[in-house]
C-alpha cells in the first residue's frame, strides 16, 4: 500500500518508532509532501535513508514569504535528487485572506513552469479556489503533461469532470472515514478506477478524530475505498499501485534502494 501524500517535517514524529509502525501496517511506499524549502530539504534527508520513501519539492501557497527566483532555483537543485519524484504541493488556498490571491496565482504559475522544465508531475492544493484553478491549469497545460495529483480533492463529484478532462488523479484520505462524509465518498464513486490514489496528509485529517495521523493508517482508509468503488480491498490495492507508478515514474520497485533502509 501507497501514502502518496504525508508531511513528517517539524511534525513531532518519534524515529525510528514511527517508520516501523508504518512499514508493520503494510505500506510500503510514502510520498513526502513538501510546503517549504526547508521542509523540502528534510524529507529528501529522511527519504535518503529509508527505502520506500521519496519526496516532492514545492512551495504551498500559505507559505509564500520572501517566495522568488531565489526560491525557485533552490527547487529546481533539490528536484535533481534521484528520490524527489514532483513538484509540490502547489496551488491555491482562498480561505484566508493572505497571502492575497495575486501573489497565490503567480507561485503556482511560476512552480507549473517549473514542473514542465523538469518533466515532474504535480502535487496540487486547492482549497475555496476551484474555478481559479481550474482557470490557471487550462491556461498552464505544459505545467502538468507529465501528470497531476489533486490531493486530498474536496470539490465534490459534480467538479470532478472538469479536473479529469486536464487528466487529473485523485487523492483521498481521512475524511472518507467520517459518517457525515457524504461529498467526499460520492467524488470516491465518480472517480475512475484508474484515476484514484490514497493519502493521509499527516498529520492532519486522521480517520480518527482527535488522533494525530499517520500513513500507518492507510490501511484503514483503502478499505473505506475500496467500499465505496464496490470492489475487493486486493483489487483497490492493485489499482492504486498501479496509479501510484504511472503517476510518479522516478519511483523504483521496493527494494531498489539496497543500502536503505
Amino acid at each position: 500500500m501507497i501514502d502518496v501524500h504525508a508531511h513528517f517535517a517539524g511534525e513531532g514524529y518519534e524515529f525510528p518508532a514511527e517508520w516501523e509502525k508504518i512499514r508493520a501496517a503494510g505500506v510500503k511506499t510514502v510520498i513526502l509532501a513538501s510546503d517549504t524549502p526547508a521542509h523540502a530539504k528534510w524529507h529528501a534527508e529522511f527519504a535518503k535513508t529509508h527505502n520506500g520513501c521519496y519526496f516532492t519539492v514545492g512551495v504551498h501557497p500559505s507559505e509564500l514569504e520572501n517566495f522568488g527566483r531565489e526560491t525557485l532555483e533552490t527547487l529546481r537543485a533539490m528536484a535533481a535528487d534521484e528520490k524527489c519524484v514532483a513538484v509540490g504541493e502547489i496551488g491555491l488556498d482562498y480561505h484566508y485572506p493572505d497571502p492575497d490571491k495575486r501573489a497565490q496565482r503567480a507561485a503556482f504559475e511560476a512552480q507549473l513552469a517549473l514542473a514542465e522544465e523538469l518533466s515532474l508531475p504535480v502535487e496540487i492544493h486547492s482549497r475555496d479556489a476551484c474555478a481559479d484553478t481550474l482557470a490557471i491549469l487550462r491556461e498552464h497545460r505544459g505545467g502538468t503533461a507529465h501528470g497531476f495529483l489533486m490531493h486530498c480533492y474536496s470539490y465534490g463529484a459534480e467538479n470532478l469532470p472538469d479536473f479529469l478532462e486536464l487528466g487529473a488523479y485523485f487523492s483521498f484520505g481521512g475524511v472518507v472515514c467520517f459518517k457525515n462524509a457524504r461529498r467526499a465518498v460520492e467524488s470516491v464513486r465518480a472517480c475512475p478506477l484508474d484515476r484514484i490514489l490514497s493519502e493521509t496528509d499527516s498529520p492532519y485529517l486522521s480517520p480518527f478524530r482527535g488522533e494525530k495521523n499517520s500513513p500507518a493508517n492507510i490501511p484503514v482508509i483503502v478499505e473505506k475505498l475500496a467500499e465505496g468503488k464496490g470492489i475487493p480491498l486486493p483489487a483497490m490495492i492493485e489499482a492504486i499501485g498501479a496509479n501510484a507508478a504511472r503517476l510518479f515514474p522516478k519511483m523504483l520497485p521496493e527494494g531498489a534502494f539496497l543500502q536503505n533502509k
